[in-house]
C-alpha cells in the first residue's frame, strides 16, 4: 500500500515508476510508436508529414483536425512530456485528438528527437525548426497565423514555454494566445518543497528528475538553458494566458504554483487547476474521473481562448 493518499482510479500506475536507465530507455524506443488506430478515428483526421532539420534530419510531425473543420482555423501546436527523454505514449495522441475535437481547432503535434543520443538544445531546436514549418506553410495547412497557441505536459511545458521564449528572442512574427501545461517540468534546479519531499512517488519523483539533468547535458552557462529551466529566466513578461495544471502527489507540484505566482506578478493571466488524489502523468488513466474532470477543464480553456 502506498504511503500516499492517491486515488485508487490511478491503479496501476499508482504503484509504477519508470527506472529511466539505458535499457529501459531502449525498450520504450523501440515500443512507444504512433499507435496505428490515431489514423481511424471517424472525427479527427490526422496528417503525416516531416519538418527537416537544418542537418537534415526528418522531425515527424501530425496535424489533427476535426473532420467536419473547413478553412483557416486556429492551431495548438503540442509538444509531448517524457523527460525528454521518452517518445509521446498513446493517451499523448489521445488528448491532442480530443483537444482538436473539443476545442474546434487543428492541434500540430511534433516528435522531437530525444536525449541522450541528442542532448539539449536539439530537441528545444527541433520544436522551433517544425513551428518555424508549420507557421510558413500555415495557408496550405489551414491554419489561422493570428490564433496559435502552445502546449506541452510535464517536459513538454518546457518546451512550449520555451518556444515562446524562443520566438520572441528570435523576432518571429508569432504571437500566442496561450499555453496549456499540465503538470509541467519548469524548474531544473529541482529544489522546491514538493521537490524534497516526493523522492519516491510513482510515476515520477525527484530522483527522476535528478538522472535527467546529465542524460539532456543541459548547460545552464549557454543562454538558451533558461528556455530548458523557464522558472530562471529573467524575463518572462511576452508569456501569453497560460493555464497550469498540477498534480497532487507530484515532485513538480510546487514548482507549478511558483511559476503561476510569477506570471501572475507580472500581471499575466493564470488559470490554475490544481487537482487531488493524482500523480504525475495521471491522465495516462483516461477514463478515471478525475481524468475527465481535468481534461474537461483543459478543452473549455482552449474553446474559451480560441473563442
Amino acid at each position: 500500500m502506498s504511503k500516499y493518499a492517491i486515488s485508487r482510479e490511478f491503479f496501476p500506475f499508482s504503484h509504477f515508476t519508470p527506472p529511466i536507465n539505458e535499457k529501459f530507455l531502449a525498450l520504450a524506443e523501440s515500443n512507444m510508436k504512433p499507435p496505428k488506430k490515431l489514423f481511424c478515428d471517424p472525427e479527427v483526421r490526422v496528417e503525416r508529414f516531416r519538418a527537416i532539420a537544418s542537418d537534415g534530419y526528418g522531425i515527424e510531425c501530425f496535424l489533427m483536425s476535426p473532420r467536419s473543420l473547413k478553412g483557416k482555423a486556429p492551431c495548438l501546436v503540442y509538444l509531448h512530456g517524457g523527460g525528454f527523454v521518452l517518445e509521446a505514449a498513446g493517451y499523448h495522441y489521445k488528448n491532442a485528438m480530443l483537444y482538436a475535437k473539443e476545442g474546434n481547432c487543428r492541434v500540430f503535434f511534433v516528435n522531437y528527437r530525444l536525449a541522450p543520443k541528442n542532448p539539449h538544445p536539439v530537441f528545444f531546436e527541433d520544436c522551433y525548426t517544425a513551428f518555424c514549418r508549420m507557421y510558413a506553410n500555415a495557408k496550405k495547412l489551414g491554419i489561422d497565423t493570428a490564433r496559435i497557441a502552445l502546449g506541452g505536459d510535464s517536459a513538454g511545458a518546457a518546451l512550449a514555454t520555451g518556444l515562446c521564449m524562443m520566438a520572441r528572442d528570435r523576432a518571429h512574427p508569432a504571437r500566442f494566445e496561450f499555453l496549456l501545461l499540465p503538470y509541467p517540468f519548469l524548474d531544473a534546479r529541482n529544489s522546491s518543497p514538493s521537490c524534497k519531499k516526493y523522492t519516491d512517488t510513482p510515476m515520477w519523483n525527484s530522483v527522476l528528475s535528478e538522472k535527467i539533468g546529465p542524460m539532456t547535458k543541459a548547460d545552464p552557462t549557454r543562454p538558451d538553458y533558461f528556455y530548458y529551466s523557464p522558472a530562471e529566466a529573467p524575463d518572462l513578461s511576452a508569456l501569453p494566458p497560460t493555464y497550469i495544471e498540477t498534480a497532487e502527489f507530484d515532485c513538480l507540484h510546487d514548482d507549478g504554483i511558483l511559476f503561476a505566482k510569477r506570471l501572475s506578478d507580472l500581471g499575466i493571466p493564470v488559470t490554475l487547476n490544481e487537482t487531488k488524489g493524482t500523480i504525475h502523468g495521471f491522465d495516462i488513466v483516461q477514463k478515471a474521473p478525475t481524468t475527465l474532470k481535468a481534461l474537461k477543464a483543459r478543452t473549455e480553456f482552449i474553446k474559451k481562448h480560441f473563442c
